[in-house]
């Protein structure tokens, strides 16, 4: 059984209102002073308001900074701040080389007609105030607080499989050991003289963009031969990533196929774990990435790295 989940636990800071709201009174009390009417980013400077944003992590926080004044917005908007927040939270949106916003009817957005109607606004504040939009929404997917939930929503395929479709890496998806029918449900590996030889399982996720914290994996007990023998991995990787070419339905694996995607050159690679030891153990064993990863792609592969048992039939090694 294999699922991923993620989790969220940053801390907020202080809303930019309130510094604002701070400052307005300071210099109500100086109002005979000539920096009364300031702009608190023109009274701190460029470079000291550049490092105050930059310590906003929550897309609320710099939300409420945009909504100060439209020369604080067109400051958040200059200086990319949304998009800063989303590569601190995530890495891996640094591999975005070109961001568009779409409607629902599949055109892209008109441009913007609060500028100069004379010169129109130029192609960079084009880009600059979408991209504004595009990461501000993401970093609010990112870091707002959500209810972890398995991201898996269909198997790909398996480098190999002893007796298929029986052994099939569907069965991975079920949550029990036995069926109602009381048939086992467990993937196997084809046998292996060698106990190197490493296997994988690709699955495909519900969204091209998903953030994933943790991968539960469990090895399966063989009940039905002398000894009880479990047959885990010596430990697994997770990689995550995209596939070349987009992924046809009748290619991802079923009860006649399975499965004609599993060549690594199908796909790229954006994100590879460290490698996680395991438990011989018949027990949902949970493996926490360093840190939240965005699957950039939805596609993942754990990698079942080394084989532990040998099967006293044939005596070959497997993993199931």
């Amino acid at each position: 059984m294999i699922d991923c989940r993620r989790e969220d636990g940053r801390a907020r800071v202080p809303s930019p209102s309130f510094i604002g709201t701070t400052r307005a009174m300071d210099m109500e009390d100086s109002s005979s002073s000539p920096a009364a009417a300031a702009d608190l980013v023109d009274y701190l400077g460029p470079d000291t308001s550049v490092t105050v944003f930059t310590m906003l992590h929550h897309p609320a926080d710099l939300a409420r900074a945009s909504a100060v004044s439209r020369s604080w917005r067109q400051f958040v908007i200059d200086n990319q701040f949304s998009k800063l927040q989303c590569l601190r939270a995530c890495p891996e949106v640094s591999t975005f080389t070109q961001v568009n916003i779409t409607t629902t009817s599949g055109s892209r957005t008109p441009a913007r007609r609060d500028q100069d109607t004379t010169t129109g606004p130029s192609a960079e504040d084009e880009k600059l105030h979408r991209d504004h939009r595009v990461y501000t929404h993401l970093g609010h997917g990112l870091l707002s607080p959500y209810k972890p939930r398995d991201c898996i929503i269909h198997c790909i395929g398996a480098s190999s499989t002893d007796n298929f479709p029986d052994e099939t890496i569907e069965n991975t998806l079920e949550p029990v050991d036995h069926l109602e029918s009381n048939r086992p449900s467990y993937w196997s590996s084809g046998g292996q003289r060698d106990p190197a030889v490493p296997e994988c399982l690709i699955y495909r996720l519900q969204a091209d963009l998903c953030l994933i914290q943790e991968i539960k994996l469990q090895p399966f007990k063989a009940f039905f031969q002398h000894g009880d023998p479990i047959y885990s991995p010596k430990s697994i990787r997770i990689q995550m990533g995209y596939p070349r070419s987009p992924l046809r339905p009748e290619a991802l694996v079923c009860d006649e196929n399975e499965g004609q995607l599993i060549d690594d050159r199908n796909y790229v690679w954006t994100y590879t774990s460290p490698e996680f030891p395991m438990l011989q153990e018949n027990v949902l064993q949970s493996f926490k990435l360093p840190r939240p990863v965005l699957c950039i792609g939805g596609v993942v592969k754990v990698e079942l790295l080394g084989r532990v048992q040998k099967q006293a039939i044939d005596g070959l090694y497997y993993i199931w």
